[in-house]
């Protein structure tokens, strides 16, 4: 299957990017990682193929996907030069990420609403989605502060004072709203304190503290719209063409795909039949596009992923390089879960992207920044 779309710009972009890595040193590029760059590529790449045609707005999507796609590559081999024990020895470099990170969600909230909610920062054509920013931000803060106090987990104050560091960007991005990207940063907040080594009474007393506030916020900060996306997936029939619709049509892309889907096939119209098929539900339409064996295939690539990861992770030599490894794999498989929850119906859409496979520059970036920083980890480690 050729893609199309791709103009000159984008094919010169991809030449300054592979000048920029020949005149790499190669000390260091052999020190990368380089299969986990190739299973990233593949991933992205394959998403990029199911945006094939589905659309009349496919070729700009696909360019500007690749065009992100090559400057993350550029950013995580710029990041992989960055001596990550800088976070790790010096708690003012991970409190400027993180103070930054609240400036760029204030700034959004104060920037105009696009599709009636404040979470992007624009330049130009292109918009910044912050909130991506901050669960990196969070993650490097929370590791720094864990590889420090993980000894003294069981104290309960440093469970709230780093509930405390969470709460923060949290609640700017209620306002934006933003409640997807809320979910991400208490789930980071989550994994960090179990993989630090939480007591079960401290993680109960944290689930049923969630609950309570979770009912809380349904009747005091839950807007009208959101609370209609929670109750419609229980029964989306209910309303069929009105809140139900995005599921329902969710899972019949999801099943249409059969086998081996549809890209191959030119009696079958490649138009989407999902809404959002480059966002939130690019899930359902790259099952449509490559079917069972493709997202098997996925899912493998994803395993081979997390296997990289949590090698790097097992074999650094600090507290905090595995923290922010094991950290990093958190945000990406809590992007999966519920994402891929979403396209399933078995949970309420969200709009949290899924991670290296929907459309968009601010997440696909800040993944790149982190591997970039987990490659620098891997490289430390082995000097």
């Amino acid at each position: 299957m050729v893609i199309e779309g791709v103009s000159q710009q984008t094919r010169v972009f991809y030449l300054i990017l592979l000048y920029y890595v020949a005149m790499s040193p190669i000390s260091h590029l052999k020190k990368l990682d380089w299969w986990l760059i190739l299973i990233v590529a593949i991933i992205v790449g394959l998403g990029i193929a199911s945006f094939h045609n589905i659309g009349p707005r496919s070729p700009d999507f696909i360019q500007r996907q690749l065009i992100f796609l090559g400057i993350g590559i550029m950013t995580m081999l710029v990041v992989s030069f960055f001596d990550y024990r800088i976070l790790k020895n010096f708690s003012s470099a991970s409190i400027f990420i993180y103070l930054f990170s609240l400036v760029l969600l204030l700034l959004a909230l104060a920037s105009s609403e696009i599709r009636g909610v404040s979470s992007w920062i624009v330049f130009g054509n292109f918009t910044f989605e912050p909130a991506e920013f901050a669960k990196l931000a969070i993650l490097i803060l929370l590791a720094k502060y864990f590889s420090q106090k993980h000894v003294e987990i069981y104290h309960g104050h440093h469970v709230l004072a780093s509930c405390l560091y969470v709460l923060l960007p949290a609640a700017i991005t209620l306002l934006q709203p933003d409640l997807g990207s809320v979910i991400i940063f208490f789930c980071i907040w989550i994994g960090i304190l179990i993989f630090a080594g939480i007591k079960r009474r401290h993680l109960l007393i944290i689930f049923m503290t969630g609950v309570i506030i979770a009912t809380a916020g349904w009747f005091a900060v839950l807007k009208p719209y959101q609370k209609v996306r929670i109750t419609s997936f229980i029964n989306p029939y209910l309303d069929p063409r009105g809140t139900g619709y995005n599921t329902l049509q969710s899972k019949i892309t999801f099943g249409s795909g059969q086998w081996f889907g549809i890209a191959f096939n030119k009696n079958t119209p490649q138009r989407a039949i999902v809404p959002e098929p480059y966002n939130d539900f690019a899930l359902a339409n790259f099952a449509r596009k490559f079917g069972f064996v493709g997202i098997v295939t996925l899912m493998i690539l994803f395993l081979l992923l997390f296997w990289r990861i949590i090698s790097i992770a097992a074999k650094a030599n600090n507290n905090f390089a595995k923290l922010f490894s094991l950290g990093f794999l958190t945000i990406i498989f809590a992007h999966i879960f519920i994402n891929g929850g979403v396209n399933l119906g078995f949970l309420p859409i969200t709009g949290i992207p899924f991670s290296f496979l929907s459309y968009g520059g601010s997440h696909l970036i800040t993944l790149m920044i982190g591997l970039g920083i987990i490659q620098n980890i891997r490289i430390s480690t082995r000097n």
